[in-house]
């Protein structure tokens, strides 16, 4: 007997995921943000504005975050109802062999046969199995949102590290301008000087050299404020070449007080990393409960109604079905153990992220005092190096001080000038880095 067969199943007509979470569609994307015009002034608060709208890596993570939603129907969908249809054609070849008369007679018969049918089937009990997946694919969920969150602190905490190595950048272009124009006002002194006499002409040539290191520190100067502004677009999420300028504000300098005795009692809350790790320790125990019921059975309910030919009559069954697999090799066993081995790995990794918490926090906040101090020394530094080149430049106009004693007050008063900016942007930087320690923005 040969047999040809034809089957084709239909795929259910019932969307189960947009109709129960209606979050089976992708989110709109948000409007593009333009990118800020040449010769416009950004506020610290607008750049992290921009950032957060266009920074492509934060709508990497929501699109994993919507995925991770969509995860959640998927776990719950098989305790829902499941609807198919098939059809299927078949085509039979039998013998039939007849005797006539002396003669055995073979004759060789075809019959065809097709068959419509309609199935709903209903899981009735399966021991919570789907629930435990569920509140797995919750908790990765969740997990995942937590992701979103840490991956926009991060951002931030760039975005405002970028701003304020910027404004130093662009503070050491002016301190450099200013130690040219000191340097060129102590070559014409120079040079007045060798013309009547007085001096003589290395004092020329020494002057002709800091002039020409001056205007070396103010390329580099310049070309370091370049990079900074490619550091800064790039973490806003626009073009590395836009022309994006900044408000100046390391000259504010705001007290930033904190109670000290609160700090890791604030960071444990707000952390994202934190809320994200002990959402994976709630998926992990959730697994270990899916992994244990899955030793026990399902039990499926199942139906089907439909016709079949030569004369369409109706066919129909009703039916329970309980299933178990008793033993599968140890497969179940060796699952159940990794889900509690994984659990309790996930337990110690809440336990060394709170040390690592704690360990940055509590260095976030010395770097933030360091600071604050330094700043105060460096003010007091400038103050001296100033007064200590009036000096000087008065002395080597009254023709009673060294072209050396001069240039060594200049260079001085430039690297405290470039001291106190680098500790104002430290200072800011500090404070930014300890509010993402503490979980702000």
């Amino acid at each position: 007997m040969r047999r040809v067969l034809v089957m084709w199943v239909l795929a259910p007509v019932l969307v189960l995921a947009g109709a129960r979470g209606g979050h089976a569609q992708p989110p709109a994307s948000p409007p593009p943000v333009p990118t800020p015009a040449a010769g416009k002034v950004l506020t610290l608060e607008e750049a992290v504005a921009i950032a957060l709208e266009r920074q492509p890596q934060i709508q990497a993570r929501l699109g994993d975050y919507e995925a991770a939603k969509a995860r959640v129907d998927q776990a719950l969908a098989p305790i829902l109802p499941q609807l198919g249809s098939s059809w299927t054609a078949a085509r039979d070849q039998t013998v039939a062999q007849r005797v006539r008369g002396p003669r055995l007679q073979t004759n060789f018969e075809w019959d065809t046969s097709t068959t419509l049918k309609a199935t709903l089937s209903q899981k009735l009990f399966d021991f919570g199995k789907t629930w435990a997946a569920t509140d797995t694919a919750k908790a990765n969920a969740g997990s995942s949102l937590e992701d979103l969150e840490l991956q926009r602190d991060l951002i931030v905490l760039a975005v405002k590290e970028s701003y304020f190595n910027m404004l130093f950048s662009q503070r050491l272009v002016k301190v450099n301008e200013q130690a040219l124009e000191r340097a060129a006002l102590n070559l014409r002194s120079a040079k007045g000087f060798f013309e009547v006499g007085t001096q003589p002409k290395s004092v020329v040539t020494r002057a002709e050299v800091d002039v020409a290191n001056a205007r070396l520190q103010i390329i580099q100067a310049k070309n370091a404020v370049r990079l900074a502004r490619a550091a800064l677009n790039t973490a806003m999420g626009i073009r590395a070449d836009a022309p994006t300028e900044v408000k100046d504000i390391l000259g504010d300098q705001q007290p930033f007080s904190v109670d000290q005795s609160q700090l890791l009692t604030e960071a444990l809350g707000r952390r994202p990393e934190y809320r994200q790790i002990k959402a994976r320790t709630e998926a992990a125990e959730a697994t270990v409960r899916q992994t244990f019921r899955n030793f026990f059975p399902d039990l499926t309910g199942n139906a089907f109604v439909g016709t079949t030919r030569s004369d369409m009559n109706e066919i129909w069954e009703l039916g329970i079905t309980l299933s178990w697999d008793i033993f599968d090799g140890g497969g179940k066993v060796a699952r159940y153990r990794e889900a509690q081995a994984n659990l309790q790995a996930a337990r110690e990794r809440v336990h060394a992220l709170e040390l690592d918490i704690s360990k940055e926090v509590d260095q976030a906040h010395s770097s933030l005092v360091e600071t604050s101090e330094r700043i105060q020394a460096a003010q007091a530094s400038v103050a001296s190096a100033e007064e200590n080149f009036r000096l000087a430049q008065g002395r080597f106009d009254a023709g009673v001080g060294t072209i050396l004693e001069l240039t060594d007050g200049q260079l001085a008063l430039t690297q405290a000038l470039s001291t106190e900016a680098q500790a104002l942007s430290d200072y800011r930087i500090a404070i930014a880095r300890l509010e993402r320690s503490l979980g702000r923005r």
